[in-house]
């Protein structure tokens, strides 16, 4: 497989990814996780550190969710090489909105691996801590 094919696979997922978390399809999104996927979560809170399967990972997506009404604001980029993906998304963290830089590892069909790196990371270990 050439470095353009895996590029191309790459961007596919992520297209995906984004028309079903734009659309609020979460059924969507969270199918295109791989049973064994795997989050890595920066900062100082509770949710900090590495998650590990799908249901681990949708249960701490959920429950972050729940703790700071996080909304999707947009999805501003999404760019890919052989390697990885990167997605640049604003969303509405407890009425702030802050932007988050999401890298990811895809087999070209399903999401592998995620790793969020968020501007504001003061503000979300903060609110997260209250």
């Amino acid at each position: 497989m050439t470095d353009e094919t895996r590029r191309q696979g790459h961007l596919a997922v992520l297209e995906r990814y984004r028309d079903a978390w734009t659309g609020g399809d979460f059924a969507g999104l969270t199918g295109l996780y791989a049973d064994d996927f795997i989050l890595h979560w920066n900062g100082d809170n509770p949710f900090a550190g590495t998650h590990v399967g799908k249901a681990a990972t949708v249960g701490a997506l959920l429950e972050f969710t729940r703790k700071t009404d996080r909304k999707l604001v947009a999805v501003t980029h999404i760019m890919a090489d052989a390697d990885k993906a990167v997605m640049i998304a604003r969303e509405n963290l407890a009425g702030r909105e802050v932007e988050r830089v999401l890298v990811y590892r895809t087999d070209g069909e399903k999401v592998l691996e995620c790793w969020v790196l968020d501007a504001e990371q003061g503000y979300i270990d903060g609110l997260l801590k209250a």
